[in-house]
């Protein structure tokens, strides 16, 4: 399954060029949907892109209305609210009814279940109720604070409540994002498989965040463990040369290939005290995206489905850099 080729290049740009055939953004997106390869943003709420005013036709629409137009413009999108609180299955029902049939949600999965820091508080009432005072009293807790039957029940509970979104077809894949701190050992990969486990009826996609797993002594034992346990390597496009850096390799693991877009900005990849959107903050010039091109299109001859999703949500930054993608891709097909 593992590929990191280069697809054979593509006369279509100068055939098109030739009829005079026009195309645009939604075409290509349409149309890459169409051969498995979906591209979109992962948000559709920060305030960043509902203030700047260039994406949504007004800044008084309503959730429903905003989710119902960002849907028609593209055919996938990634849920970054279900990291910091466990999903509704109500508000799952909502996405399923305000989503036209074939779109899809990959959706990324509650900190308490990728082993980061998690406020009592953010947890299920009656689970956070049923906790020793010790536990109860801490500022944060961590997978390995909990008993495994716990653990157990945190994992049904949120895999419950994307039922709708499972039962609809909607549901791409639960996006299970490690820390820094988590590095390749026995304990790691033995939670990892113990987790597989837990969502084996779902499509997982695992995303690094130490470098380690990716490094030359742990590259091909990294890789070929998520070939076993058939979870997705999430591909990225991220600042290099911090502890947290993942090369940007493009490899197979699973039927469905994920690429994230992090953006470049190193003087934010790593610094301390500011938010998501001043994170990610990064407009991709054309040439940098370019650069992914052949490799998107090599995912696709492996794996036969990639979700590319433009994570450096700044504004317009994530959707511009999504549309402009998406058009070098059909360009190059």
């Amino acid at each position: 399954m593992r590929e990191q080729v280069a697809p054979k290049a593509s006369l279509n740009r100068r055939r098109r060029a030739r009829l005079g055939v026009a195309m645009t953004a939604e075409t290509a997106l349409a149309r890459l949907a169409q051969r498995g390869v979906f591209v979109g943003t992962c948000s559709w709420t920060d305030p960043t892109l509902v203030d700047a005013g260039t994406f949504y036709p007004s800044r008084e629409m309503t959730p429903a209305n905003r989710l119902a137009y960002y849907a028609a413009q593209f055919p996938i999108v990634e849920v970054d609210a279900t990291y910091y609180a466990p999903p509704a299955q109500r508000t799952s029902g909502l996405w399923v009814e305000r989503t036209p049939p074939d779109f899809t949600f990959d959706v990324k999965a509650f900190r308490l279940l990728t082993q980061h820091p998690t406020p009592p508080r953010s947890l299920w009432k009656d689970l956070a109720a049923s906790l020793p005072d010790d536990l109860r009293a801490k500022r944060n807790l961590y997978a390995r604070d909990l008993p495994r039957e716990l653990m157990q029940e945190a994992f049904e509970r949120f895999v419950s409540a994307l039922l709708p979104l499972h039962s609809a077809g909607k549901l791409g894949v639960i996006l299970f994002q490690l820390p820094p701190y988590v590095v390749p050992s026995r304990g790691a990969y033995g939670y990892l498989s113990w987790a597989a486990e837990r969502l084996a009826d779902y499509r997982v996609a695992v995303e690094f965040r130490q470098e380690r797993w990716m490094d030359e002594a742990h590259r091909e034992s990294t890789l070929a463990f998520l070939e076993e346990h058939h979870l997705s390597y999430v591909c990225v496009d991220a600042p290099q040369g911090f502890r947290s850096s993942m090369p940007p390799v493009a490899a197979a693991t699973a039927p469905l290939a994920e690429v994230r877009f992090h953006g470049r900005n190193a003087d934010t990849w790593e610094a301390p005290g500011i938010g998501a959107a001043e994170r990610f903050r990064y407009d991709y010039a054309p040439g940098e995206l370019q650069e992914w091109v052949p490799r998107v299109k090599a995912l696709a001859d492996q794996a036969g489905r990639v979700h590319v999703l433009m994570n450096n949500c700044y504004a317009d930054y994530g959707v511009k850099g999504a549309r402009q993608l998406a058009m070098l891709l059909e360009q190059a097909w």
